[in-house]
C-alpha cells in the first residue's frame, strides 16, 4: 500500500490545488467576517462561475491536446447575441433557439478546428482571429445595444431553482436528499474503484486514508447542500453542471478517446504512429469547445436577462487560468476535469472575495495574473525536477 507521503507526491497537483482552494476560502471567510460562506453568497458564487466551469471542461481537453483557444469569450457573446435576436426579436421558441445556438457553436468550433488540425495554422493565431471576428460580429448583431428581456422559461436556464417537493417553509429538504444520494453514490463508486484496483494487483491507498477521504467528501457535499437548502435550494444550472462534469471525467479517465487525447498531447507524433487519427481528434476537441462556449453564452444571456455587446469580456483569462491553476500542463498531456473545476472555483472565490473586500478591478486582474504565473511556474519546476 502507498504511504501517505507517497500518495501526496503522486497527486501533488490535485491535492495541492484543493488545499489552496480551502486555504483561500478560509482566508476570505475570515476577512469578509463570514459573508463569503453565507448561503446567498454561495448561491451567487455558483451562478457567477457556472459558465466558466462549463467552458473549462472543453478548454482542458484543448490544453491537454497541446493547444489553446482564445476565442471562447467572444464565441459566448456571439451565441448569446444570436439567442437574443432569435428569441426576443423574432419570437422563435426558446427550445428551438437553444438547439440552433448549440449547432452554431459546433460550427464555430469546426471552423477553428479545420484551420488548426488540417491547415496546420497554430491555434493561438486561429483563435485570436476568432476572438476578433466573433467580437466584431457580436457588435454587428446587437448594434451597440442590449437585446432583452428573455422569456421566463429561458431565464430559468441560469436563474431558476429545482422545486422542493416537500414544500417545507424556510428549508429546501429536496436539496438535502439529493446531497445524501450524491454522497452515497460517490462512496459506492469509490469502493468499486478500490476493489477493481485490488483485483488486478494495483496499489491502493491505506484503509484509514480511504475512510478519511470519503468522510471529508461526504461532509463537503452535505455542507454545501445545507448552505443551498438554507436559501432557495440547488440552482438549475448546477443540475446542468453535475452531469457534464461527471460525463467529461468519465470520458477522460475511462474511455479510449480520452486516452488518445492525452496521448496526442503528450507526444503527437508517437500517437499518430500508433494509429490515432490526430487531426480528426483535434478537430473534434475544437467542435466540443464551440458547443460548450455556446451553452455558456446562453447561460450568461439568461443570467443577465439580455444579450449585451460586452458579454464574455475577460472570460478567456478565467477559463484558461482555471485549467492551469487546476493542474493542467502548459506543454500538454497532463490535466484532470476535477482539477479544472477546482481551478474554476479558485478563480471564482478570488473574484468574489476581492469584490466583497472592495478590491478594485485593476488589482483583481493583477493578482489573478500573478496567480496564473505561479501555477505555470509550479508546473515547469516539477517537470524540470523530475527530468
Amino acid at each position: 500500500m502507498k504511504t501517505l507521503s507517497t500518495l501526496f507526491k503522486d497527486n501533488i497537483r490535485e491535492y495541492g490545488m484543493l488545499i489552496a482552494l480551502i486555504t483561500i476560502m478560509v482566508f476570505f471567510q475570515v476577512r469578509t467576517e463570514g459573508i463569503l460562506m453565507k448561503p446567498v453568497n454561495i448561491t451567487n458564487l455558483v451562478l457567477q462561475n457556472s459558465y466558466i466551469i462549463i467552458m473549462a471542461l472543453g478548454m482542458l481537453l484543448i490544453i491537454v491536446s497541446g493547444w489553446i483557444d482564445l476565442s471562447v469569450g467572444s464565441v459566448a457573446a456571439f451565441v448569446g447575441a444570436i439567442a437574443g435576436v432569435l428569441i426576443v426579436k423574432n419570437d422563435v421558441n426558446y427550445g428551438v433557439a437553444i438547439v440552433i445556438c448549440l449547432v452554431i457553436g459546433g460550427l464555430i468550433g469546426a471552423w477553428h478546428g479545420y484551420w488548426v488540425a488540417y491547415v496546420k495554422i497554430p491555434a493561438f493565431i486561429v483563435t485570436l482571429a476568432g476572438m476578433l471576428i466573433f467580437r466584431g460580429l457580436t457588435l454587428v448583431l446587437v448594434r451597440g445595444e442590449s437585446i432583452g428581456p428573455f422569456p421566463p422559461e429561458f431565464q430559468k436556464l441560469s436563474s431558476g431553482f429545482i422545486p422542493d417537493f416537500f414544500k417545507y417553509e424556510g428549508f429546501h429538504i429536496t436539496t438535502m436528499l439529493i446531497g445524501v444520494l450524491v454522497s452515497v453514490l460517490l462512496i459506492i463508486l469509490d469502493i468499486r474503484t478500490r476493489r477493481n484496483q485490488q483485483k488486478y494487483g494495483f496499489e491502493v491507498t491505506p484503509t484509514y486514508v480511504f475512510v478519511i477521504k470519503n468522510i471529508a467528501i461526504t461532509a463537503a457535499v452535505m455542507g454545501f447542500c445545507y448552505l443551498m437548502a438554507s436559501y432557495k435550494g440547488i440552482p438549475n444550472v448546477l443540475v446542468i453542471l453535475f452531469p457534464f462534469v461527471t460525463i467529461y471525467a468519465f470520458i477522460t479517465n475511462q474511455t479510449v478517446i480520452g486516452r488518445r487525447i492525452f496521448a496526442m498531447g503528450g507526444n503527437e507524433k508517437a500517437a499518430r504512429l500508433s494509429g490515432v487519427n490526430t487531426p480528426r481528434l483535434l478537430f473534434y476537441t475544437f467542435v466540443n469547445m464551440g458547443v460548450l462556449a455556446a451553452l455558456a453564452g446562453m447561460i450568461v444571456a439568461a443570467r443577465l436577462n439580455s444579450a449585451t455587446p460586452n458579454a464574455g469580456e475577460g472570460f478567456e483569462l478565467d477559463v484558461i487560468a482555471a485549467c492551469f491553476i487546476g493542474g493542467a500542463s502548459a506543454s500538454g498531456g497532463i490535466g484532470t476535469i476535477i482539477g479544472a473545476v477546482i481551478g474554476a472555483f479558485f478563480i471564482g472565490v478570488m473574484n468574489n472575495g476581492m469584490s466583497i473586500l472592495g478590491v478594485g478591478i485593476d488589482w483583481q486582474q493583477a493578482i489573478k495574473g500573478f496567480v496564473l504565473l505561479l501555477a505555470v511556474f509550479f508546473d515547469v519546476y516539477n517537470k524540470n525536477k523530475n527530468a
